[in-house]
């Protein structure tokens, strides 16, 4: 017996802001769901300080100003679930700069995974958050920030209010295409 094939077109999953002409960011409540991925729950943490010592840990230094958003990878364990990832990150109007993300997770399950899906996480509530270009540090994990788009980019693109934080290189991300250049930025 042959498959069907349905008649009707694919959904468009994508809505794209008639202003910008890019994707459309998703809403705070969606964007903010927890997640799980192969047995990791990733959700916002309600108290970014409790990061804290991941970040310590990670010797990977912490924002300088109060976190916008912070998620944290959690693994379930003998003495109930724990802590083993986070990603926090600070805002200046449209620009978010991440800190992270770190991850103390020993196990089967791959580090660079659980940072990519903080990543994940966390650019889709910058998004919603009303962000536009999204920097971080290259902590050593080039591999995740090219997998979502990021580019290399001057430290003199970085916002006065968010310039001056420990760290050497920086990447930025504007809705995961590389296809912008520092005009753009400066522009907006």
């Amino acid at each position: 017996m042959g498959r069907s094939r349905s008649r009707r077109p694919a959904p468009d999953l994508t809505a794209f802001s008639p202003e910008t002409g890019r994707p459309s960011a998703p809403s705070l409540a969606s964007a903010t769901l927890p997640r799980v991925w192969q047995g990791i729950g990733y959700r916002p943490l309600p108290d970014a300080a409790a990061a804290r010592p991941l970040f310590d840990f990670a010797a990977v230094p912490w924002p300088a100003a109060p976190p916008a958003l912070a998620w944290g990878a959690y693994a379930a364990g003998a003495r109930g679930e724990r802590l083993v990832g986070a990603l926090a990150g600070e805002q200046h109007r449209g620009d978010v700069l991440l800190h992270g993300p770190v991850s103390a997770h020993e196990g089967p399950d791959d580090p660079l995974e659980v940072a990519a899906q903080l990543v994940a996480a966390t650019l889709d509530h910058a998004g919603a958050l009303g962000a536009t270009t999204v920097f971080a540090r290259p902590l050593g994990l080039d591999r995740v920030w090219v997998r979502f788009g990021f580019i290399p980019v001057p430290e003199v693109t970085l916002p006065a209010p968010l310039a001056g934080r420990v760290g050497v290189g920086l990447y930025a991300w504007r809705g995961g295409s590389a296809l912008w250049t520092l005009r753009e930025a400066v522009e907006n």
